[in-house]
């Protein structure tokens, strides 16, 4: 099951988000720890107050695709407001924080500022639009064209030398959860770019010198 590159947004305007925080209890949660299993029936949002949750889905052979990676002020769950089973797992990517905030609150809490409503559709319209074009990934982009897009779009400006250094420092493993495929092939295919200098990796941080060739 392949994937794209994964967003990191937090929202521009955090006035309600930091207001149903406060509604909610204050949870902590070590690396690793599953927030939110897929299938299960749930009625809380959880929104990051320090940390990370990554959302993904998993088949029964075990392989996993991340749909996303969530910061402070970011929210999970909020499919939730239907009343119907978790679409996807959830789990602390990192030592995290959370405000717990149960489905009664939050519909509460709409009620008294339906301008909230909107946001919280446009969120999940941008959702949405993410897995269409997760889905055409799925459908038209090999592996080596999914991990060009990842490492474009994960990559900083150009520095002084002209090499876009990635946001992230992600490793092999994670790099094949974001494209689901295994990491020996995430391996080869990055140290093939390495060799051709197209790449360099200093201390797990991969640049790009210049730009990737479109196929492999």
């Amino acid at each position: 099951m392949p994937a794209t590159a994964v967003p990191f947004v937090t929202p521009p305007n955090t006035h309600h988000i930091e207001a149903l925080a406060a509604l909610g209890v204050s949870r902590r949660y070590r690396r690793g720890a599953l927030l939110i299993q897929e299938g299960e029936t749930g009625d809380t949002l959880y929104i990051v107050q320090q940390g990370r949750l990554r959302a993904f889905v998993a088949d029964n052979q075990g392989r996993e695709l991340t749909l996303g990676m969530y910061g402070p002020l970011e929210y999970v769950g909020e499919m939730s407001l239907d009343g119907g089973p978790r679409s996807a797992n959830v789990e602390a990517a990192e030592a995290c924080t959370c405000s717990v905030v149960s489905r009664a609150t939050l519909l509460d809490y709409i009620a008294a500022h339906p301008e909230f409503a909107l946001e919280l559709m446009a969120r999940l319209i941008r959702r949405a639009r993410l897995a269409t074009d997760s889905a055409r990934s799925v459908a038209l982009i090999d592996v080596y064209g999914r991990l060009v897009r990842l490492l474009n779009e994960l990559a900083r400006d150009p520095d002084e030398n002209g090499e876009r250094v990635l946001r992230e420092r992600l490793t092999h493993q994670q790099m094949a959860q974001h494209l689901a495929c295994s990491r020996e092939m995430v391996s080869r295919l990055l140290k093939d770019l390495e060799t051709g200098g197209y790449i360099a990796v200093r201390e797990r941080w991969i640049s790009l010198r210049k730009p990737l060739p479109a196929r492999w």
